[in-house]
């Protein structure tokens, strides 16, 4: 089941800034800033600030991945587990 959302407006943030990023660093879970009413940042920890740009870049691998597999540029499985196997002798 989903959460409900931390959702704060700017005042709050203005008035108690350590206890809202504690919020955000503790609980893991982005925190929503409003300003008149509408949603216009959101905070969240470093880590998971880092994972979710790790979890882009895998994302953008594996779609580049199937471009090029679609564009007939991919290579053969075999070949590639051939030269890994090959690295990995050498090293």
């Amino acid at each position: 089941m989903a959460t409900i959302p931390s959702i704060i407006p700017i005042s709050d943030l203005r008035q108690d800034t350590a206890g809202v990023i504690k919020r955000a660093t503790t609980s893991s879970e982005p925190v929503f800033i409003t300003q008149r009413g509408r949603a216009s940042a959101v905070l969240v920890s470093t880590q998971s600030y880092e994972r979710t740009q790790h979890e882009l870049e895998l994302l953008r691998m594996l779609a580049l991945g199937d471009a090029e597999v679609e564009a007939g540029l991919g290579h053969d499985l075999d070949d590639v587990l051939a030269e890994a196997r090959d690295l990995l002798s050498q090293g």
